[in-house]
Parts: structure tokens; C-alpha cells; sequence
């Protein structure tokens, strides 16, 4: 068999997709190789298409699952199953991929024909057709699932539009009130009536565009003004500052050490060793020279020696134990007698 797939993405709802797609009848008003479907009932339907000549078969309904997939298979005439998917990407974004099958007329001479061309060039028509199905969707009201309803209906290209339709399927749209006349001119009526409105509307967002864009444009050229102006005065005042101070040079202030620094009070002082100064006279002298010297000199002149470390009782030691002798003859008296002695 030959084998063939499509693939296209439509801009709209799965579920309107999907019920779109369902209406096989509608099928010459856009599509160019299917020339007739029309219906035995339910679930069987009788189709005339162009492939490698004018092939017919009847079809019958298998595995639709909603909003999901459509399939069918050949009972008389070509051979051929098909089966469309429908896989909803986003709200409102879905991919329609149409997986179809059939077995060439005339045996294996129609392999050999179906294989030096006629294969290529019908994946090109199944393709295009399938994208002429999303411009239908596209270009219907949002949320309609009646193909009649969209503005892409009986284009150029279309089986109707080149006038190839079989006779059953033209007593098929007679007998449906809406391709009767009088329904279709107000069809075509409702179209430039939509197609008109959508023009204004264009129109008006091209319009209120200019008018933002000349908006801004004028925006940008007062701002462009305004700059030029102060920056001539800015330029004038310049210049007259400039004079008046080759007129009146700037006497040179000698500063004031404290209140002119910026550290304030007595940021002037010079620094030292122990720090900033906050009195004219040093705390140790020559401190800087040998600071332990500066704070205990042990010799130099005017040099006064320290006293002699002598060792004082303790008032604790004297309050406990009494007054301790001050030499040894008066520690010897203070001993008592002996037990000889007392005995002497």
C-alpha cells in the first residue's frame, strides 16, 4: 500500500477543530482533490477524489474518539483506510495529522506509476489541502462549528470554485437550505459586512499608530528644544560668572587653624606620640625620645632619687599577732622562760 501523512497547526480550540473537520460534505467547498462526499448514513459515506484519475470508494466510520481522532476504511471500490489526530498544544493551538493509506489501481502497474511520481506529487496536494482546512478554521467566527459560517469557503482552488464537483454532490448542496440562494447571498452579504468592519478596524489601529508615533515624534523634538535652551543659558551664565570674576578677583583668605579644617576643633594641632594635643603643654616630657625614661628618669640632671624599699608591717599581721619586735635583743627579751629556768 501507499502510504502518505500530513501534518498542519491551526489556531483555534481542539473541539472546534475537530467538529469542523467531521463535516466530510463540506469537504469540495475547500478542499481540490475530493470531489464528492455524501452520506448512506451514520457511519457510511460514499467518496469521489482525485487520485491517479477519479477513484470512488465507499467508507465506513471506525475508532472516532471526540476531540481526538477520526478514522475510516474503505468497504467497495480503492482500498485505502485513513486516520486524523488531533493533539490540542495550547487553548488555542492545535496539530491535525492526517495518517493516510490506499492500494494503487491496476496491480502492480500502478505501483510502478504510483512510485515514478504520482506519490510525491499527491503528498504535495494532501498537504496542501489540509492547510487550505486550517485557513477554513481560521477564518471562521470564534467558536462556530459549521464550515458554512467561514469566509474561507468556495476559494480558488476549491472543487466547487472549479466547477469539477460530481452530480450527486451538487443534488447534495441543493438539497441543504444553506447553499440554497437566498441563503448564500446573505452569507456573502454578512461576509463584506465582517470583511468591511475588519477593514475599519485595521485601519483605525494604522491610524491611532500614526497619531502615537507623530505624538512621540513631537515629544522628543520639544525635549530636544528644551535641552538647546538651557544649555545656552547654562553657556551665558558661564560667561557672565567668568567676567565678573576677571572684574573682581577672589582675595585669598589665609585659613583659620580650627575653624577653617575640616576636622574642626583642634584638627590643626600637629599630632604626637600619644595622640592629638589638647593643651600646649606635653603630658610626659620627651616622651618621644624614651617613653619609660619620660615617666621614671633614673638619672640626669636635676634627677631626684627614688626612697629605698623598706619593708612595713602589715597593720593586719600587727592587729593579729601585736607590735613585732623591731631588732634581735628585743625579740630575745620578749621570749618566755624556760621550764630550767623557772626551776633555777
Amino acid at each position: 500500500m501507499s502510504e502518505h501523512h500530513a501534518s498542519v497547526e491551526v489556531n483555534a480550540p481542539v473541539h472546534q477543530v475537530y467538529s469542523l473537520f467531521t463535516h466530510f460534505n463540506d469537504f469540495p467547498k475547500f478542499m481540490s482533490f475530493v470531489k464528492e462526499v455524501t452520506y448512506y448514513d451514520e457511519q457510511r459515506s460514499h467518496w469521489v477524489a482525485q487520485i491517479m484519475g477519479t477513484r470512488e470508494w465507499d467508507a465506513v466510520n471506525e475508532e472516532w474518539i471526540p476531540d481526538r481522532q477520526v478514522a475510516w476504511r474503505s468497504i467497495r471500490g480503492l482500498e485505502n483506510r485513513g486516520r486524523v489526530e488531533f493533539s490540542a498544544m495550547e487553548e488555542n493551538r492545535t496539530v491535525v495529522d492526517v495518517y493516510l493509506s490506499y492500494t494503487p489501481p491496476a496491480g502492480v502497474l500502478g505501483e510502478l506509476v504510483d512510485r515514478a511520481g504520482v506519490d510525491s506529487r499527491f503528498d504535495e496536494t494532501l498537504q496542501r489541502d489540509l492547510e487550505h482546512f486550517a485557513q477554513m478554521v481560521e477564518q471562521a467566527p470564534p467558536g462556530t462549528l459549521d464550515p458554512m459560517q467561514s469566509h474561507y469557503l468556495f476559494h480558488s482552488e476549491s472543487v466547487i470554485a472549479k466547477g469539477t464537483i460530481t452530480q450527486q454532490q451538487r443534488e447534495s448542496m441543493e438539497r441543504d437550505p444553506m447553499m440554497a440562494a437566498q441563503a448564500l447571498e446573505q452569507r456573502d452579504a454578512t461576509i463584506r459586512q465582517q470583511a468591511a468592519q475588519q477593514k475599519q478596524a485595521v485601519e483605525q489601529q494604522q491610524a491611532e499608530r500614526e497619531q502615537q508615533i507623530a505624538r512621540q515624534q513631537q515629544a522628543e523634538a520639544e525635549q530636544e528644544q528644551a535641552l538647546m535652551q538651557q544649555a545656552e543659558q547654562d553657556r551665558q551664565q558661564a560667561q557672565q560668572q567668568t567676567a565678573a570674576e576677571a572684574e573682581h578677583p577672589a582675595v585669598e583668605d589665609t585659613p583659620h587653624p580650627v575653624y577653617d579644617t575640616l576636622g574642626g576643633r583642634n584638627a590643626s594641632i600637629p599630632a604626637t606620640t600619644l595622640g592629638d594635643r589638647d593643651a600646649r603643654n606635653e603630658r610626659f616630657p620627651k616622651y618621644s625620645q624614651d617613653p619609660m625614661q619620660a615617666r621614671a628618669p633614673a638619672s640626669g640632671p636635676g634627677h631626684t632619687p627614688l626612697l629605698p624599699e623598706t619593708d612595713v608591717e602589715s597593720p593586719w599581721n600587727t592587729a593579729i599577732r601585736g607590735k613585732q619586735p623591731e631588732n634581735l635583743e628585743e625579740s630575745e627579751q620578749q621570749k618566755p622562760p624556760s621550764s630550767e629556768e623557772e626551776s633555777k
